[in-house]
């Protein structure tokens, strides 16, 4: 409601995955204030690949700019996202750049300034790295090229593999464009472990489908120490404070907790 791209070119789909809670009143309270078009779907729980083709099915225009419930977007994210995927007509999908929160807790801090730290190294050029969905802007006509999301991708990683396909079909994947986003992360280390547990369960399924999609060898506890420390330096030139050298032990954490779920993953299919 607060972007400064033109209103009457946007358009809003709010798709709500079988919600138990006020979702959908808040939604409602919100549609009379809003002067732009406005669709809202609610069905019963179908998870994210289903629901995202929801939106890949009923988006009137060129773009999507996916905007998930822990983000916030300056007024100018709608309007540099569209600037920029409009002047490179062969990306598929620009993932904006990642804000800095002032985060008072460790944990949040931590996962915030890791993913800052990813963009100052790797950033402003076409990439085969992970983007994820939030943040990001996808053209519509590659996301329908590919068919859209895999509705059999109910949990986690319905976004890599429409990445992994998307390159298949010759478009260019984008990190760092012009455009800034902020995104609350996980506050405790349960949380984060139930994060990491649940990407490495999804993980099993898309590296079955798209052998390329990552290297097992990468996903390790060592490599995300390694990793870890490896960002700690870029961390430490964007904030100049010292408790970024935490975040290998805070990779490390994860990709344990990422390990075991792709173990269970692979449990559960035999």
């Amino acid at each position: 409601m607060q972007q400064d791209f033109p209103h009457e070119l946007i358009e809003v789909v709010f798709v709500d995955d079988g919600s138990v809670d006020d979702t959908l009143s808040i939604i409602t309270g919100y549609l009379t204030r809003m002067d732009m078009k406005v669709k809202v779907f609610h069905h019963e729980w179908m998870g994210l690949g289903p629901s995202r083709n929801v939106v890949v099915d009923n988006a009137n225009g060129s773009y999507i700019i996916w905007v998930d419930g822990d983000m916030m977007l300056p007024k100018d994210h709608v309007r540099k996202q569209v600037e920029f995927i409009d002047q490179n007509p062969r990306i598929g999908i620009a993932k904006a750049k990642y804000g800095i929160l002032d985060e008072e807790n460790l944990v949040g801090f931590l996962e915030n300034i890791g993913y800052v730290a990813v963009d100052h190294m790797y950033g402003g050029r076409p990439t085969s790295r992970t983007l994820g969905t939030g943040g990001a802007i996808y053209r519509v006509d590659a996301v329908r090229q590919i068919g859209g999301f895999d509705p059999s991708i109910r949990g986690v990683g319905e976004d890599m593999d429409a990445e992994a396909r998307m390159r298949r079909a010759g478009w260019f994947l984008f990190l760092g464009s012009p455009g800034v986003f902020y995104e609350r992360r996980r506050k405790s280390l349960r949380s984060l472990w139930n994060e990491g547990f649940w990407h490495g369960y999804g993980g099993e399924l898309i590296l079955r489908k798209n052998r390329g999609a990552y290297t097992l060898l990468k996903m390790t506890p060592l490599a995300g120490l390694v990793g870890g420390a490896w960002y700690s330096a870029a961390a430490y030139r964007a904030v100049g404070k010292k408790i970024v050298f935490l975040l290998p032990f805070q990779n490390a954490f994860k990709r344990i907790a990422w390990c075991l779920g792709f173990i269970k993953g692979t449990m559960d299919r035999f």
